[in-house]
């Protein structure tokens, strides 16, 4: 399967990979080019027990015989994927990557001590969720392009306000390349269970509520909504309860455009079951960031990062991403989704 990258602007345009270059590429319209980035890490625990919470599967003695030599490989393997992200658009690689299915915060902080990451002083933030497995959302940053003002949490609550243990919602606000800009974090309810949309739906809905919060108190901060939806596009959470448009020309005043949409209408996903590609890792992002918004910053270009060797190549799961275990098996994979990627403009001469 060959890499594949579909790129939403005005018209389709096909992306290539360039390394070495020692300033960031500037397109046609002369934008300085900012990469964003989501991706699902599939289970980044360390090897201790959590009495906490149900890791004991992620131990040297649990199922998948969980140890130093695993976990080290797992994360070199992340590390390598993450430092590739938006390097053929920016040297710099990504500006700002959502990141899901992390235990804590000392395994964030690992990763980006790792390998291709080690050195380039990323930073971090993550707060503890009361998920029963203990995997949570966080934010990995380049502070030189992105600074924080302040980061929230969202607790998930069913409609009356009785809580639910599942991830928070992670609200992060600050200054991307000097452009006010908030980007929630999120990761919704899985598919177990015939009764499981309703609880997509909510999150969405708690999304939304927060999203117009931050509208109304400034229409020029760019809203970046990213994470493992569990849903596809067109699915009632995205579409509906959170109201995210396919088209740029359908997003109103203080909307939201799924830049994912068209993509996955193309036939393509970040991550299969039974043979179907789902795009559940979608990026979301307010009207302020489109052309003619309010925000100086404006939306490029949406892909998938898809690499060769990110793809397991032969086997019953033939095509599918390359996960770290395929039931006890240890495939020294990387994860089982696919990061998602949009670029954020900003034209040189602007101040």
């Amino acid at each position: 399967m060959k890499k594949i990258y579909l790129l939403l602007s005005l018209a389709l345009i096909s992306l290539s990979c360039s390394s070495g270059q020692q300033n960031p590429k500037q397109n046609s319209n002369n934008n300085t080019l900012y990469p964003v980035a989501f991706y699902n890490v599939e289970n980044l625990f360390d090897t201790e027990r959590d009495l906490s919470i149900m890791d004991e599967d992620f131990t040297p003695g649990g199922r998948y015989k969980w140890d130093n030599d695993k976990y080290q490989k797992k994360l070199n393997n992340l590390a390598y994927v993450i430092s590739r992200l938006g390097k053929d658009k920016s040297p710099e690689g990504f500006a700002i990557l959502g990141v899901a299915e992390v235990e804590n915060r000392k395994v964030m902080e690992d990763l980006i001590d790792t390998g291709d990451l080690s050195g380039k002083n990323y930073e971090i933030v993550h707060e503890d969720s009361p998920d029963g497995r203990g995997i949570d959302v966080g934010l990995i940053y380049n502070p030189q392009i992105f600074t924080v003002t302040n980061h929230k949490i969202y607790p998930y609550t069913l409609i009356g306000g009785t809580p639910y243990k599942t991830r928070d919602i992670l609200v992060v606000s600050g200054t991307l390349a000097g452009e006010p800009v908030s980007i929630l974090v999120n990761h919704w309810p899985s598919r177990r269970g015939e009764d499981s949309e309703p609880l997509r739906e909510r999150a969405a809905s708690i999304c939304k509520h927060i999203s117009d919060s931050i509208y109304k108190a400034d229409p020029q901060t760019g809203i970046i909504i990213m994470g493992d939806m569990n849903d596809d596009p067109e699915d009632k959470s995205t579409r509906i309860a959170l109201g995210a448009k396919k088209l740029e020309s359908e997003v109103q005043e203080g909307g939201l455009f799924n830049t994912m949409w068209q993509l996955h209408e193309s036939g393509l996903g970040s991550l299969q079951y039974r043979g179907k590609w789902n795009l559940f890792d979608q990026i979301i992002i307010s009207q302020s960031l489109l052309d003619k918004g309010k925000s100086k910053l404006n939306f490029i270009e949406a892909g998938i990062y898809n690499e060769d060797y990110l793809i397991q190549q032969s086997g019953n799961y033939q095509g599918y991403p390359l996960r770290t275990f395929s039931g006890n098996t240890f495939l020294n994979g990387y994860s089982d989704h696919f990061p998602t990627l949009i670029y954020l403009g900003k034209n040189k001469n602007t101040k």
